[in-house]
């Protein structure tokens, strides 16, 4: 398919841990390198060193305007050539694997693996809660907020689960000594969010080993995708952990740790 660069230079924040073969780590969207903190010095002692990047107007890396998987691939491209990366493996969630997924199919012969996490290939259907989310941060007022407590009370307001509200505020920093802001380029993100629901379509098949997991209640990978998924990675295996959700590796870290540590040991 015909292929949109976006040369810029984005210098992208990360976090390392361990030595080894190299797996990058690529989070979601609204998360930062920091929530796969855990789970990177987790497959760093299975002798790896994993590599984990804020993608751009995500955590501590650069603000543009431009932001679709056309800019994100770009990143990556960039961030593996800047730092001598050879052959990774590249594990991303949600919008995450999507980047992955797109690298991977366009550079089929320069990885050594894929792991997605609760993300197929297909274009989504509009999820509104991001919307909500994003709103609901440019509702709060962090700059007059004197802790990150009466920022969770802002946010209460409009986003009654906890563990969200507690997700949202890993976004959160002191810009000085007395002042809150929010890392996340919001407005990015706002007038390009339904290009994060973009399908991934190539011509092109990724033959090396991968692995999908699923969340069992979460409808991010359905039985309709997994055709799909098989004739773009045909040594694809497609693994459910029941009764978790699209934040399938925080609802069930020990059997997310045991499918991704099964694997990386095949």
């Amino acid at each position: 398919m015909g292929r949109k660069f976006y040369f810029c230079s984005m210098e992208l924040f990360s976090r390392e841990y361990g030595e080894g073969p190299p797996l990058i780590l690529l989070h979601g969207i609204f998360g930062i390198s920091d929530n796969w903190v855990t789970v990177g010095k987790r497959i760093a002692g299975l002798g790896y060193h994993v590599i984990i990047p804020d993608q751009r107007n995500h955590g501590r890396s650069p603000h543009s305007p431009a932001f679709n998987y056309y800019a994100l691939v770009d990143d990556l491209t960039e961030f593996v050539d800047a730092h001598g990366i050879e052959s990774p493996i590249l594990m991303g969630h949600s919008m995450g694997g999507k980047v992955a997924m797109r690298y991977i199919l366009e550079n089929p012969d320069m990885v050594s693996g894929l792991i997605a996490v609760d993300v197929s290939l297909r274009t989504y259907v509009v999820h509104h809660q991001h919307r909500e989310l994003i709103d609901a941060m440019k509702s709060a007022d962090p700059g007059r907020a004197r802790s990150r407590s009466d920022v969770e009370a802002q946010l209460k307001e409009r986003i009654k689960s906890e563990r969200i509200r507690l997700f949202l505020m890993k976004n959160l920093f002191w810009k000085d000594h007395d002042r809150l802001g929010w890392r996340l380029n919001l407005r990015a993100l706002e007038e390009n969010l339904e290009s994060m629901y973009d399908g991934v379509f190539y011509s092109t098949q990724y033959r090396g080993p991968a692995l999908f997991i699923k969340g069992g209640n979460s409808d991010y990978i359905s039985e309709d995708d997994k055709p799909d998924i098989l004739e773009k990675f045909p040594r694809a295996r497609i693994e459910t952990i029941p009764g978790a959700t699209h934040w399938v590796h925080a609802d069930a870290p020990e059997a997310f740790f045991s499918l991704v540590s099964d694997f990386l040991s095949d």
